[in-house]
């Protein structure tokens, strides 16, 4: 088992980034011929998710979101933090998502990419564990 800590910066308070690269990058160097890599955000206030790197899809994913869970909507959990917006959108996708490892790379779909989104940003540090599992 092999575990690593990629740490992100976000700009934005809703920001989708691509970290299919890193996540290859350290499985090249491990040289995991086959296994699962588990790539996990330890923030309740993002996601980790799978789909296509196109930008109106992903223009699509936020316009969706806000209009489905409405930033000032007189949540209960805004009189703690003023965000219960950004973890009701963590709740409808996932913390998590674990790949298949095929010849050092994630086997992934020819259009799949790796998403960090963030809900909550900006944000200076962000952690993300990559759990690998392989021979």
């Amino acid at each position: 088992m092999f575990v690593k800590t990629l740490n992100i910066s976000t700009k934005n308070q809703f920001e989708i980034i691509d970290i299919s690269q890193e996540i290859n990058n350290f499985l090249n160097i491990l040289k995991i011929d086959i296994g699962v890599v588990n790539v996990f955000s330890k923030h309740s206030t993002s996601a980790i998710s799978i789909n296509e790197n196109e930008k109106g899809l992903l223009k699509d994913l936020e316009i969706f979101l806000n209009e489905f869970i409405l930033e000032n909507n007189n949540y209960f959990h805004d009189k703690i933090d003023d965000n219960a917006h950004s973890h009701l959108k963590s709740f409808f996708l996932k913390n998590s998502e674990t790949i298949p490892i095929s010849n050092n790379q994630m086997n992934l779909g020819i259009w799949q990419s790796v998403f960090f989104i963030e809900f909550d940003g900006p944000r200076s540090s962000r952690e993300i564990i990559l759990t690998v599992f392989g021979k």
